[in-house]
């Protein structure tokens, strides 16, 4: 029998927590493990409980959800076991919400009055180590960066490296398209996309796709001029395709 998908809820509202708690309890293959009224409550209970996926709001006293999010990564970055996914629900639709959430190491990003089932699903996608981001955070991103000068962007390491097929998938992919997109795209068979991410994800040091857009723009693989456009309603989104 499969295990369960191990579920942290990390909100400082004890009802949005319940709230939670019943509905992934109530949802096949999932199970919550736990629930934290802090940041710090989440880092500690991270070690403790060993979830699979945190849920994790952005404001929370004490330790805001953000650098929660930094410290469960960077444990996990350090060897300290597989480490967590953690998926970010929050109210506030910002792009310093956005940015520094993915920055930080989320693998997903929804908002809080996101559809029961999309947020189930969400839990899912990021279990299985793919990305989700929510339909408008890849337009956001995309502003981000048209925003700011050059010299201003940090630089995503590894990304020199890359042989020119694997930067047109990582455009691809920081463009919202699933796998069998990309190899309808691209003309390839779905594994050889596979394969191509795999080798992305070990040569720019990212843990899934939301990381894989991140270092897209931050590395000027994709610009917003190469990014969706305003019209676009797809997100980054990995699929097991």
């Amino acid at each position: 029998m499969t295990e369960p998908i191990r579920v942290l809820i990390a909100d400082d509202q004890a009802l949005v927590r319940g709230s939670f708690r019943v509905l992934v309890d109530t949802a096949p293959g999932l199970e919550a493990v736990g629930e934290a009224g802090t940041g710090v409550e989440a880092v500690e209970l991270v070690a403790v409980s060993r979830p699979d996926v945190v849920l994790m709001d952005i404001r929370m006293p004490e330790m805001d959800g953000i650098e929660a999010t930094r410290r469960i990564c960077s444990a996990a970055a350090a060897g300290e076991g597989a480490g967590p996914r953690v998926l970010v629900l929050t109210t506030f639709d910002l792009d310093e919400y956005v940015y520094a959430a993915l920055r930080a190491g989320a693998s997903g990003f929804l908002l809080k009055d996101a559809p029961p089932a999309d947020l189930l699903a969400g839990i899912r996608v990021v279990a299985a180590g793919e990305g989700l981001l929510a339909p408008s955070v890849t337009r956001r991103l995309i502003a981000e960066f048209a925003q700011r000068t050059p010299a201003a962007r940090p630089v995503a390491r590894g990304v020199e490296g890359l042989t020119e097929r694997e930067a047109e998938v990582l455009t691809l992919i920081a463009q919202g398209l699933s796998n069998p997109e990309i190899a309808e795209h691209l003309r390839l068979r779905p594994a050889t996309v596979k394969s191509h991410i795999g080798h992305l994800l070990a040569k720019l040091g990212a843990r899934d796709r939301a990381q894989l857009v991140i270092a897209a723009y931050e590395s000027g693989t994709v610009t917003p001029a190469t990014g969706c456009t305003e019209g676009d309603t797809r997100g980054s989104r990995g699929t097991a395709g």
